[in-house]
């Protein structure tokens, strides 16, 4: 049987991701806040206790958003699993994410937008600008997860279902989805309280074939804070 080439920590190529860490070691100023350009990621870690603000400048932009189990990172958000959790696709604020081990990561605080989500829909790779009929590389979500981590020193141990913050996909009785435009606002910011000590990780989605970054929008930055326990 062929040896099966899939990394899940090779980035397909490159782009500003892997020069842009906010520190060494993903350690942040508290208080500061850090830019996430387009089409690009950003790792940070938290602190049990510590809060991460995530604010969408435009109001038109996605946010692919991880977190890992800090050491080791083989634990990690999990939407499969908070699904179950939560007996729903759709976190609330006040809703605690969990695990691929079912264990409590993050508190989903606080929401200034009309709180549409997605927990469905894969990060954007390289595979599926093919399928959009892009041929050469195309910036995506994967690799700036991959290329964040590796930014501080790490690498991904698989490529979880992201959290996509302000993603709008709507999901019929038949269980079928569309692409949608967010509905965010210009500022619109989500807090996470982090219940465990985390790597979290944000990509500015640079999905500019369908109308998930607005239609007709092109990829736009995003920002983020921490604030201490």
């Amino acid at each position: 049987m062929a040896e099966n080439p899939f990394d899940p920590a090779r980035p397909d190529g490159s782009n500003s991701t892997r020069d842009g860490a906010i520190s060494l070691d993903g350690r942040p100023e508290f208080g500061r806040d850090y830019r996430i350009a387009a089409r690009t990621g950003r790792a940070v870690r938290l602190r049990a206790g510590d809060r991460l603000v995530v604010r969408n400048p435009s109001g038109h932009q996605v946010c692919d958003f991880w977190a890992f189990a800090d050491p080791g990172i083989r634990e990690y958000l999990s939407m499969a699993h908070t699904h179950t959790a939560l007996q729903s696709i759709f976190p609330r604020v006040g809703d605690t994410l969990v695990s691929n081990a079912r264990r409590p990561l993050l508190t989903f605080e606080a929401d200034t937008s009309a709180g549409v989500h997605d927990t469905v829909i894969a990060a954007c790779d390289l595979a599926r600008y093919r399928e959009l009929g892009v041929t050469g590389y195309h910036d995506n979500c994967t690799d700036n997860l991959r290329m964040a981590l590796r930014a501080i020193g790490l690498d991904a141990p698989a490529i979880p279902a992201p959290f996509n913050l302000w993603m709008n996909i709507p999901v019929n009785a038949e269980g079928n989805t569309r692409w949608e435009a967010p509905l965010s606002r210009p500022g619109d910011r989500v807090t996470f309280l982090a219940l465990e000590n985390l790597v979290a990780v944000m990509s500015a989605c640079p999905q500019d074939l369908t109308p998930v970054n607005g239609e007709g929008q092109a990829p736009a930055d995003l920002a983020f804070s921490v604030e201490p326990a």
